[in-house]
């Protein structure tokens, strides 16, 4: 479960977060036309979490799961293909639903059955944490691969030859995410695999989950965590255009943010149970303002080094951290078991919503500015705004459920 947790995301994310500049080039792409496929992938995301999030209550999650990795790394094949940009904004939308659809709600729902009753930041916490260690390794990987394929620094590597050593990566990754899509279908087998699945779900489950005061206030949590977690696509670009790196040391930068996810995440998960895991939540939204500010005040430069790799540390475990805990506290927040892919479906229909806006409005702020400081401090500003929204949304939720952990 864990490594399909991440590899599924592989191809339309993970490798245009630790390659930005390398993905902008060889697809001859700026930021908003990057930022617009992120848009398409989100618009048909919507509807696959609203749709896909009773299907998780009804089917086993192993066969959901393996098909989603199949079919996404089908797209890997035509991804490269490098193809223009209006058929790779009809890739992003077939991803949207093959890792949405049949994946995202029997994923969170195998992770709740996991956690049982009493160790459900554990369960979330190992899973986002192994999930960050997965896209941490195939970033690595990836580097790796890259730099082998390059006989030239990549500064001055010719853009044919950026492209082939790129394609090596994605056959690469295509080719694992299929071989853990047998591997989910042949193991990842619980002892009851219809445990918490219903027949059918109709409209008064529905209408029981909105009833509830935690599936709102999570849905205003997810969004802006997940605002928050969409800063990693760019930091990268920030080592580039702000610290003057080339594209491989930005590359490593963004690898070196990856695996401090599946740090964060373990630890997390290790502390979450002992102590008010909602508590704990509040406490990465506030993390999180404060090394958004460290970048919004442009205190960051060439200079400052040091500085650059701290902020970078504080807004990794502050972003890494809300997304290890946030589903973690459906529990104390009285979700029923039998209507938690149903309940994901929901929140995610709002929560997940910055994969439509948050990548065209991260893209426009830069192309304002290209290659200025200034452009990133607009966006970090973003996103500290949505962080200190998420900060109250996840007080809220600590005051209202915390006494019952």
């Amino acid at each position: 479960m864990i490594l399909a947790g991440e590899a599924v995301f592989i191809l339309p994310f993970v490798l245009p977060r630790i390659f930005r500049p390398t993905v902008l080039d060889v697809f001859a792409l700026d930021n908003v036309q990057l930022g617009l496929c992120f848009s398409i992938y989100g618009i048909l995301a919507i509807p696959s979490y609203l749709f896909g999030g009773p299907l998780a209550d009804k089917y086993p999650p192993r066969k959901l799961i393996a098909v989603a990795l199949w079919l996404t790394a089908l797209g890997g094949l035509f991804y490269a293909q490098y193809p223009d940009v209006f058929v790779l904004r009809i890739l992003y939308g077939y991803w949207g639903v093959t890792t949405i659809f049949l994946f995202w709600a029997p994923m969170i729902k195998a992770a709740r059955v996991w956690g049982g009753i009493n160790a459900q930041g554990k369960a979330y916490g190992f899973l986002d944490g192994g999930r960050g260690l997965t896209g941490a390794l195939f970033g690595l990987l990836g580097v790796l691969i890259f730099s082998f394929f390059l006989t030239e620094a990549a500064d001055v590597a010719s853009l044919s030859e950026r492209k082939r050593a790129f394609s090596y990566i994605i056959y690469t990754s295509s080719g694992i995410i299929s071989i853990i899509g047998v591997l989910v279908w042949y193991f990842m087998i619980s002892k009851d695999e219809a445990q918490g699945n219903l027949e059918r779900i109709t409209f008064t489950e529905i209408r029981q989950v909105l009833k509830l005061p935690s599936v709102w206030l999570l849905m205003v949590i997810i969004l802006s965590a997940y605002v928050g977690y969409k800063i990693t696509d760019i930091v990268s670009q920030y080592a580039e255009e702000v610290m003057l790196y080339d594209q491989v040391e930005a590359a490593k930068t963004g690898t070196l943010l990856q695996f401090l996810r599946p740090t964060t995440g373990i630890l997390v998960g290790l502390i979450a149970d002992r102590y008010k895991i909602t508590r704990l939540l509040f406490f990465g939204f506030v993390l999180a303002v404060v090394g958004g500010l460290l970048f919004a005040t442009g205190i960051i430069a060439p200079t400052t080094t040091i500085l650059f790799f701290l902020s970078v540390v504080v807004i990794g475990v502050a972003v890494y951290a809300c997304r290890a805990l946030y589903f973690g506290v459906m529990q104390v927040g009285k979700i029923p078991l039998a209507l938690t892919g149903t309940a994901v479906g929901l929140i995610s229909l709002t929560g997940y919503t910055p994969d439509i806006f948050a990548g065209p409005a991260y893209g426009y702020l830069l192309d304002a500015h290209p290659g200025q400081e200034i452009g990133h401090q607009h966006v970090f500003w973003m996103f500290t705004a949505f962080s200190l929204i998420g900060g109250i949304a996840a007080f809220l939720y600590d005051r209202k459920y915390g006494k019952a952990e």
